[in-house]
C-alpha cells in the first residue's frame, strides 16, 4: 500500500502547497513565473526556456528545476500568473453580466500577453486561478434549470468564442507589425490591389457593400462585444428553455 502511495503522480499544485524544506526568498515558483511572463511579454513565447529563466534569475538551471520540473510546469505557472488578472467582476448581478465581464477581461489579458495565443495548450492548463475563474462562471449558470452538461457546454462555447476571436485579433496585430502597417487604413492600402480585383469580379456583392459602407472596420472592441452578445443570446435561449 505504501509503495502504491509513493508511486502516485503528484501534481505541480500539490507540490507547491507543501512547505519547502529550505525556502529561498530569491527563488520561488512565483518568482520564476513572474520572470517567465516578463520575458514572454518582451520577446515572445519562444524566448522562454528554463535556461533563459535561470539566467534572468541569476541561478544555475538545476536550481530552477528544483521548483519547476520542465516546460509543462513552467507554462502552467505562467498561465496561472497572468490569470490573476481575471479578478471577480464588481457588481455582476447575474449569469450574463458575469460571463460578459469575464469574457472582456480575458480578451484584455490575452492582448496584454499575446504569447498566450502562441502556447500549445493554454485552454487546457489546469491551474488554481483559471479554475477559480471557471468556477465563478459555472456557478453563475447554476440553478437556472440547466443540467450540468449543458452548463459546461454553454461555458465552453463562450470561452471558445473569446479565445478564437482574440487569437485572430492578436494574430492580425502581429502580422500588421511585421509588415510595418501602423493602422487599418495602411493595411487596406497595402491590400488594395488584391481586394479591388476580387470586388470587381462582381462575385461578392454583399462583401462589397460591407467594404464600402462599414463604419466600424477598425473598432475591434465593438466587433468583439457584438459577437459576444450573439453568443450570449444563444446561452439566453438555453436558459429560457431550461426554465420552461
Amino acid at each position: 500500500m505504501a509503495k502504491e502511495h509513493e508511486a502516485r503522480e503528484v501534481s505541480l499544485w500539490e507540490r507547491l502547497e507543501r512547505p519547502a524544506a529550505t525556502p529561498r526568498a530569491s527563488l520561488t515558483p512565483a518568482r520564476i513565473a513572474a520572470v517567465a511572463v516578463e520575458v514572454a511579454d518582451r520577446e515572445g513565447f519562444a524566448a522562454v526556456t528554463m535556461r533563459r529563466i535561470a539566467t534572468e534569475l541569476g541561478v544555475a538551471p538545476m536550481a530552477a528545476y528544483r521548483h519547476v520540473s520542465g516546460k509543462d510546469d513552467l507554462w502552467a505557472l505562467m498561465v496561472d500568473q497572468v490569470s490573476t488578472e481575471l479578478e471577480p467582476p464588481d457588481g455582476a448581478a447575474g449569469w450574463r453580466e458575469t460571463l460578459r465581464a469575464y469574457a472582456v477581461r480575458t480578451r484584455t489579458m490575452m492582448l496584454r500577453h499575446p504569447w498566450l495565443a502562441q502556447m500549445p495548450t493554454p485552454l487546457f492548463a489546469l491551474t488554481p486561478n483559471r479554475m477559480a475563474a471557471a468556477e465563478r462562471q459555472l456557478a453563475s449558470l447554476d440553478g437556472l434549470g440547466l443540467d450540468v452538461d449543458t452548463m459546461m457546454a454553454a461555458f465552453r462555447t463562450v470561452g471558445a468564442y473569446v479565445h478564437g476571436a482574440t487569437q485572430a485579433e492578436a494574430a492580425l496585430r502581429q502580422y500588421m507589425a511585421e509588415q510595418g502597417w501602423e493602422s487599418g487604413d495602411a493595411t487596406r492600402r497595402a491590400l488594395a490591389p488584391q481586394m479591388s480585383y476580387l470586388m470587381e469580379t462582381g462575385r461578392y456583392p454583399t462583401y462589397r457593400r460591407y467594404a464600402q459602407g462599414a463604419a466600424r472596420k477598425d473598432d475591434a472592441g465593438w466587433q468583439f462585444e457584438t459577437g459576444l452578445d450573439c453568443v450570449l443570446d444563444g446561452v439566453a435561449g438555453l436558459v429560457e428553455r431550461g426554465r420552461e
